[in-house]
């Protein structure tokens, strides 16, 4: 399976299975529109009749001839021998878990999945008893891997900061007994963000997650306190500090764009400009009939601004003054692994979430939807059953993603947007693949321009 797509004026063809890019000239592309993937040593005689009216004799033969060299190396129309993969990994450890330590914030943001704070269960804090024990069952749960990954997340994480603190403290107290190495993360809307808090942050965590949409405009008009008041100015300084103080440690600054900032480059503009060099703005993930959601008529406006974005980045990076953006950052030498490929996340089987009381979900965007309460940490218990279904959730069992020439890419796409829009965690949201995809390719292009 191949992909073939111009785009700012390349001629760039992705073969699936291999991974393998090439930017090829204008008779290849039209030679690869007459072939298929049983490519013989010549071209035929009335596929090359077709092209001399193009092209010259000799230039067609030159172009065939690379592209069957390709063929031969396994680098155009390779097979897939991928699918023997999505068999292992079906029952494995908890390598990774999104503590839930605060369904409360202090922000009221219209677009927010988790029903602004509490995901829909009402507001608490959890207790530093069931924080160790989501501890004690992460190690429990995690076989022989070393590296285990843990993200403090709300809510706002913050209003529960001591319990955080305690929490890093005695997972550092046990991790060598038990020969593992926590990689911590935090997610924060900034607001409570001060001195204290940014040292450890700084010290304990591997990476860490600001919320900013952009302009102060664009933030300002969803991102609320519950008093209905915007809060940029309460937080780009916190970040400024806290990034000026990170070294060479890993962070973003993570956005949303929603239908009132289709021109979303200027808000990735804005992040910049204010010192922010790490960088993320995602779609809005909402119910269509939203007046600030993404829909259908919107695709192609939203595909003009990652192109717009793309052509932003490839002039900066020219110049030798640029920003890395998340969705454009992607590996075509190696990438993940064939297992990360095939699952993606792998929410529900290597990763969980656990809410303040000990509940135990497949990730946090399935937190408050009783089907999926995979039992509490409190008393060790998970739902195999379900770890089961996700565990067989990968591109071979989506039957939309089989012959997708991203699949490799999305990995399938995000289960819990699969089964919010979709009702099936194996039916992957259109919306949301098609941005995707659009985003892969201008990542792609951004990649042919800049090497």
């Amino acid at each position: 399976m191949i992909h073939k797509y111009k785009l700012n004026g390349y001629n760039i063809v992705l073969d699936v299975n291999s991974g393998a890019v090439h930017v090829i000239d204008d008779v290849a592309y039209d030679i690869l529109d007459l072939v298929d993937e049983s490519l013989g040593e010549t071209i035929s005689q009335n596929k090359l009749v077709k092209l001399k009216e193009k092209y010259e004799e000799d230039d067609i033969n030159t172009a065939y001839n690379e592209l069957y060299s390709l063929y031969k190396d396994e680098q155009l129309f390779s097979s897939d021998n991928y699918e023997e993969y999505a068999k292992m990994m079906t029952n494995a450890p908890i390598k990774s878990m999104c503590l839930n330590v605060a369904h409360d914030c202090n922000l009221r943001c219209e677009y927010c999945f988790a029903a602004k704070g509490d995901f829909g269960t009402g507001r608490e804090l959890m207790s530093l008893d069931t924080g160790k024990n989501a501890i004690d069952f992460l190690i429990q749960n995690s076989g022989t891997r070393h590296n285990l990954e843990l993200d403090f997340f709300g809510g706002e994480p913050l209003m529960n900061f001591d319990v955080v603190k305690e929490i890093v403290k005695y997972a550092r107290s046990i991790e060598k007994q038990y020969n593992k190495n926590f990689r911590f993360t935090i997610t924060t809307n900034g607001l409570l963000l001060d001195d204290d808090k940014i040292n450890f942050i700084n010290e304990e965590m591997s990476n860490v997650v600001l919320s900013l949409d952009g302009r102060k405009e664009i933030n300002d008009k969803l991102r609320v306190t519950p008093n209905g008041k915007g809060c940029y100015n309460a937080i780009v300084e916190n970040y400024k500090k806290l990034i000026s103080k990170r070294g060479n440690k890993d962070y973003y600054v993570r956005g949303t764009f929603t239908k009132h900032n289709l021109d979303f480059t200027k808000d990735i503009l804005h992040m910049y400009e204010l010192g922010f060099k790490q960088l993320s703005i995602e779609p809005v993930v909402s119910d269509p009939n939203l007046e600030y959601s993404i829909r259908e008529e919107d695709l192609e406006r939203v595909f003009q601004e990652y192109e717009t974005l793309a052509n932003e980045i490839i002039s900066r990076k020219k110049k030798g003054d640029c920003f890395n953006f998340f969705h454009f950052m992607i590996d075509l030498d190696q990438g993940p692994c064939a297992i990360k490929r095939l699952r993606g996340c792998s929410c529900g089987n290597e990763y969980v979430a656990v809410t303040p009381n000990g509940d135990i979900f497949p990730c946090h965007q399935f937190v408050g939807n009783s089907n999926f309460k995979m039992g509490n940490i409190n008393n060790s218990n998970i739902d195999h059953k379900i770890k089961k279904t996700f565990s067989n959730a990968n591109i071979y069992s989506k039957e939309s993603c089989k012959n997708c020439w991203a699949k490799f890419f999305c990995s399938g796409g995000c289960n819990a947007n699969n089964f919010q829009f979709e009702g099936n965690i194996l039916k992957p949201h259109r919306i949301a693949c098609e941005l995707e995809k659009k985003r892969l390719e201008c990542a792609i292009m951004v990649k042919a321009a800049t090497l």
